[in-house]
């Protein structure tokens, strides 16, 4: 449907509704529950060099308004993920746009996962997830340090031929200069907000409720933050801004529209509700059309300028 098509640094989407990394795997399960090809795009789990298995359980657990989780990065590793996943991708849904999404424990780390994976045709846009802890660095995440942001961005651009989206940390006293830092690295767009670090503790047992302790916040919490942080955002740039963080709804996505996105990711949603992206694709029209918004492009320039 035109009206809710968008363009993302060149590539285009038929809608503008993804799964959040992680939260569809590769797509082989998500595409047993709902079309694949109904959807704006497909963003992978965050891979890296080597496989990894993750995190001790128990990873995930429900919390306020939310979901804690510390699933570790397990993924399967880049050669795997070119072998195996993406070529199921491309022969069951040639026309899906893929996000393929990287991530990496060193610098080296990181620039050589995003060299391998623009070679597959199917991904049009690399996300760059800088929320891990550089281990180079005493396991400070790399994503809270401008400097560093600013040289990540810049070696990965050097080497990829497609346009690279860094996902920013919440997890900084001003996300702000976070934002500068791609945008002067070379960033072709943003993806923001990554979870907020948060923690359980279990009444009976005393102890943290995961494994390991500390987890990502993510659900209805985390969407007021986001609405936040991508509007301050959008006052400084104008790079594309994928928003993600507590998108339930039609409305949630049309309120990431108004601070400033030009489209969203759906993660905890899925939690329970695998539809939950097909549906608020479905939803969006009628949204639209109860708020006076003829269609996202429209919407995206009015807000924008």
């Amino acid at each position: 449907m035109e009206r809710l098509a968008v363009n993302l640094a060149g590539v285009t989407l038929k809608n503008p509704v993804m799964p959040a990394s992680g939260t569809a795997a590769y797509g082989q399960t998500m595409a047993t529950q709902l079309d694949l090809g109904a959807l704006g795009g497909l963003v992978i789990k965050s891979t890296t060099a080597q496989p990894r298995e993750g995190n001790q359980r128990p990873t995930t657990a429900p919390t306020t308004a939310g979901w804690l989780n510390a699933i570790g990065l397990k993924n399967p590793g880049i050669d795997n993920v070119l072998a195996e996943k993406l070529p199921w991708l491309a022969e069951h849904y040639p026309t899906l746009p893929i996000v393929g999404s990287v991530a990496g424990s060193t610098f080296d780390e990181y620039v050589a996962v995003a060299k391998k994976m623009t070679t597959a045709p199917n991904v049009k846009l690399l996300e760059i997830n800088i929320s891990c802890p550089n281990v180079d660095h005493g396991g400070l995440a790399f994503g809270t340090d401008p400097v560093l942001v600013k040289d990540l961005t810049q070696a990965i651009v050097a080497v990829v031929n497609k346009p690279v989206f860094m996902k920013l940390t919440p997890n900084v006293t001003d996300i702000i200069p976070i934002a500068a830092a791609a945008e002067a690295g070379g960033a072709a767009g943003l993806t923001m907000i990554n979870t907020l670090t948060g923690m359980g503790i279990d009444l009976k047992t005393r102890k943290p409720i995961l494994a390991h302790g500390t987890g990502g916040l993510s659900g209805k919490a985390l969407h007021p933050m986001a609405v936040r942080m991508i509007h301050d955002v959008r006052q400084q740039t104008k790079l594309p801004i994928i928003g993600v963080g507590g998108v339930f709804t039609p409305e949630d996505v049309l309120e990431f529209y108004l601070a400033g996105a030009n489209a969203v990711q759906v993660g905890a949603a899925t939690y329970g509700h695998p539809t939950a992206c097909t549906d608020i694709i479905t939803g969006l029209p009628a949204a639209m059309d109860k708020y006076g918004m003829s269609s996202l492009s429209e919407l995206i320039a009015e807000v924008q300028g």
